[in-house]
């Protein structure tokens, strides 16, 4: 009798925890869907455009190597400030290469 007792406890509290880890475990992220990309051209056409988004816009365009419009976020952020970071200059250095825009890339920064 108190082999079953103690078996019955036993499944009980199997069951409980198992029931409470399968619940824990299916939250949503309801940030993972979000474009980032989209909500920062969505701010850029309201008129409220960084310097700060133009360098996360021209990365992320770079990154999914759309190079005509990782160009285009790359000269608005020289527009917008002068940067001296290795890894952008090298960036939009690889971008114009893509682009095939000899012209521009005589302009560039010397790293």
């Amino acid at each position: 009798m108190k082999f079953k007792s103690n078996l019955l406890a036993f499944l009980l509290f199997a069951g409980i925890t198992s029931v409470s880890f399968s619940q824990s475990a299916t939250k949503t992220d309801v940030n993972k869907d979000i474009d980032v990309v989209r909500v920062y051209e969505q701010v850029v056409s309201e008129g409220y455009g960084t310097a700060f988004i133009y360098k996360e816009l021209a990365n992320a365009y770079y990154f999914k190597s759309d190079y005509k419009k990782a160009l285009l976020w790359f000269e608005k952020l020289f527009e917008a400030e002068k940067t001296n970071d290795p890894d952008i200059l090298q960036r939009y250095k690889q971008t114009l290469k893509a682009v095939k825009s000899s012209e521009n890339s005589k302009a560039v920064v010397k790293l």
